[in-house]
């Protein structure tokens, strides 16, 4: 009887067991796993990456206050940076916006990767966005229209330069330090300082328009004329020619990491569709 009941069962087919299969995946549900975990690594570094611009920002906001606040100790540690176009302008207020900025950056970046909000992901693009055309159209103004940018820093500094130069006592302070160290004087030459505050407190022109060392030499106009010393936009203008590969290269990165963050931001946002 039992080898009639064993010969009458249908023999069982046997089944090809795969490895996904015995762990309990599919194909298909490994491929979303995958793709699950892509998109969990980019977030998380899109996190990380507008953490570090979130808390830069909050640096350069505090170092910006700082300045504002007590401008001569920046001067007194950061004198030899004085080549610098920061200082032409007022240090104090770039800082604070660029440190405004960037803390407006890294928090959408970084809370809306966060809470997977496809809002502050697109106000994040939109910004990056607008900040990345304004920086090329600037670069493009520049190196197009050089006695353009001239003209219109001429507009905005000269008048500045007559009213505060020797007046508020950061700002004097900042230029002494750039016109020393360059070897300039004003921002074209030394017709800057002509009926300025400055010029009719004192009835001379700074003692570096005429290459004097010693601030207590007297700088008359016909000296100063005589001597001819160049503008600091000039110099400045100079160094920024002689430094334009490393300058070139240190915009091509700001660029290069503006359109990867625009990139990942608009991955996230596609990807937060289909989830």
């Amino acid at each position: 009887m039992s080898e009639m009941e064993s010969s009458s069962r249908p023999s069982d087919p046997k089944i090809a067991v795969e490895p996904h299969q015995c762990l309990g995946l599919t194909k298909t549900g490994s491929g979303v796993g995958a793709k699950m975990g892509f998109f969990t690594f980019i977030k998380v570094m899109m996190i990380l990456f507008n953490l570090a611009i979130f808390l830069s920002g909050g640096a350069l906001l505090g170092v910006g206050i700082w300045v504002k606040v007590d401008g001569q100790s920046f001067v007194d540690i950061f004198g030899a940076l004085s080549s610098s176009v920061l200082q032409v302008v007022n240090v104090s207020y770039v800082l604070i916006v660029l440190g405004a900025i960037l803390l407006i950056i890294g928090f959408l970046g970084c809370y809306g990767a966060q809470r997977e909000s496809k809002c502050l992901l697109m106000m994040f693009f939109s910004v990056v966005l607008i900040i990345f055309i304004a920086e090329v159209a600037v670069a493009v103004v520049a190196l197009v229209y050089t006695s353009l940018a001239e003209s219109l820093l001429s507009a905005v500094v000269t008048p500045v330069l007559k009213e505060q130069y020797g007046e508020d006592k950061t700002f004097t302070t900042i230029w002494n330090t750039t016109m020393t160290e360059v070897h300039c004087c004003g921002l074209n030459n030394y017709t800057d300082f002509t009926d300025s505050v400055f010029y009719e407190k004192n009835g001379r022109y700074p003692h570096q328009c005429c290459g004097f060392v010693n601030s207590t030499s007297v700088c008359n106009a016909t000296l100063a004329a005589e001597r001819n010393v160049t503008g600091c936009f000039d110099q400045i203008l100079e160094e920024i020619r002689t430094n334009a590969g490393v300058a070139g290269g240190v915009a091509a990165g700001i660029g290069a990491l503006e359109i990867a963050a625009m990139a990942v931001s608009m991955y996230l946002y596609c990807r937060l569709d289909k989830k």
